[in-house]
């Protein structure tokens, strides 16, 4: 394991075992901000570089065997990465977004006189939601099946498909534009929700609205993680004829 400040947190967070749920616990972007050094995103974070060195670390010596860690898709068919996106972050936003709405108009409409900023929160969520839906389906609908037949192609040796965006670049760097967009939403809803720390005189309904909206940004950091670090890199290689690290 070659654990260096010096290298992205991209780089980290494909290689160690275990490193995006360090990341997450710790605040670090992963995804969006993947293309920082770890001693940059650590300044940022304002956190000390060694200790998430060690955290890195105590991390890294768990096995998937044990800790249920992801499929290493860093190799291996783009189909099958493909599939995971869409069957499980895909699907999870598509089931979240109107629990959310109904969380967040219940939870308004009761408390928002007294906490202004669950309307500013609710204002934040709506067109972040209507972009996601849009964005989940441009991926499904042209670039995933694209990146299927590109590889499947490549594998039996035949012509490669020309796009109508001329070429896999293209959609990718909207994809991306997109990502940093949600992040920063999410970002922000944090930062509006004190870190998603309800009230002491909270209900029930206010209580789970904050719990799902820190699991929704989380399950987000994986979801673009997954593909503004793997997918889209490996597919642009592809696409060029010739396989790099990611």
């Amino acid at each position: 394991m070659n654990l260096s400040a010096t290298r992205t947190v991209r780089e980290l967070a494909i290689e160690i075992p275990n490193a995006t749920r360090t990341f997450e616990k710790l605040g670090i972007d992963y995804c969006c901000g993947g293309g920082k050094s770890l001693s940059d995103a650590c300044m940022h974070a304002h956190l000390p570089v060694d200790d998430v060195l060690r955290a890195l670390e105590r991390g890294g010596s768990f096995t998937p065997a044990t800790d249920g860690s992801l499929p290493d898709f860093t190799n291996g068919a783009l189909g099958n990465l493909i599939e995971h996106i869409v069957t499980t972050h895909h699907a999870y936003v598509k089931q979240e977004i109107p629990r959310l709405q109904q969380l967040l108009h219940k939870v308004v409409s009761v408390h928002g006189k007294n906490h202004p900023e669950l309307g500013k929160i609710q204002q934040t969520f709506q067109p972040m939601a209507a972009e996601l839906t849009s964005h989940m389906m441009k991926e499904e609908h042209i670039l995933f099946p694209h990146i299927v037949a590109l590889e499947n192609a490549v594998n039996s040796g035949r012509p490669k498909p020309v796009p109508v965006f001329g070429t896999v670049s293209n959609p990718v760097h909207m994809m991306q534009l997109e990502h940093d967009s949600a992040g920063a939403t999410l970002k922000s809803i944090s930062e509006l929700s004190g870190n998603y720390t309800p009230p002491e005189e909270a209900c029930f309904s206010y209580k789970t609205l904050f719990t799902a909206l820190k699991e929704f940004e989380s399950d987000l950091h994986q979801h673009v993680h997954l593909e503004n670090n793997i997918l889209f890199p490996r597919a642009i290689a592809m696409e060029s004829e010739k396989e790099v690290s990611v």
